[in-house]
């Protein structure tokens, strides 16, 4: 039944694609001036471990300013590609957040439509699903498969959101640390050296692609980043057997009705 569901709804997707899309933003703001600096307040006030304080985040007010200055930016006319990934896992990151915000939630499958392509949201003038930004632009368009390790669900099992803003004078040494910190984190990747069997995050089967197209394997991809450089030796080598874990889709910090709950008690 699941199966089938999941059938109908990427008949869903695929009839919702459009790859055009035009930015006409009003009232731009240059280029050279576009900032992370309200984005990167938030994060590094509310973010702890990965985990998200979504009441402060709402109480604080700041977040709706960093999305309303998203819509005001042609990421097309920014400087360089690193300016433009950046920008855009940025960008992934607030939306992802305020879809919290908004009530949207993916720890159901309709809740995973609704989140990732029911929800839409404003950049430049032109508007784009989550869904949209992960498979058009940051997947078609930059073809960096550490981009995966940097934009953020609002789920447990996903990278934890970090507590700073991704900035284009940073961009490689922050993707490659989110990188590790991924792989070797042993609540999403494990690896039996006995058994020779990698127990991986769903990540990377959904979009073991992007991994393989970039070092010849899965697993060639993942020795890049392990800490261990006998396991990464061995990685690089056929003979693991690749096995993933279960996706946790609950809310990775502190969800609005917990909050809720807790101001109402005696």
């Amino acid at each position: 039944m699941s199966r089938w569901i999941g059938a109908v709804l990427l008949v869903l997707i695929l009839a919702g694609c459009s790859t055009s899309r035009t930015f006409q933003p009003a009232n731009p703001i240059a280029p050279e001036l576009v900032s992370h600096q309200i984005w990167d307040r938030i994060v590094q006030a509310q973010v702890h471990d990965g985990q998200v304080d979504y009441p402060a985040i709402q109480a604080g007010g700041l977040l709706d300013g960093y999305l309303g200055e998203l819509n005001r930016i042609d990421p097309t006319k920014l400087p360089t590609r690193r300016h433009e990934l950046a920008f855009w896992i940025n960008a992934y990151n607030a939306f992802a957040v305020k879809g919290i915000l908004d009530h949207y939630s993916p720890m159901t499958l309709w809740g995973r439509y609704r989140y990732f392509i029911g929800r839409d949201y404003q950049v430049g003038g032109a508007i784009i699903s989550l869904y949209d930004l992960e498979r058009q632009v940051l997947i078609e368009q930059f073809h960096e498969p550490l981009m995966h390790f940097a934009i953020v669900c609002a789920s447990a099992s996903c990278p934890k959101l970090q507590p700073w803003a991704y900035q284009p004078d940073q961009l490689d040494r922050q993707l490659d640390r989110v990188a590790r910190s991924f792989i070797n984190d042993p609540t999403r990747n494990r690896f039996d050296r006995t058994q020779k069997v990698a127990s991986l995050s769903m990540i990377f089967q959904w979009f073991e692609k992007d991994f393989a197209d970039a070092a010849g394997s899965l697993l060639a991809y993942i020795a890049r980043y392990v800490d261990d450089p006998e396991l990464a030796k061995e990685l690089a080598q056929p003979g693991y057997r690749i096995e993933y874990l279960d996706y946790d889709w609950n809310l990775n910090g502190i969800s609005l009705k917990e909050e809720m709950t807790r101001a109402s008690a005696p």
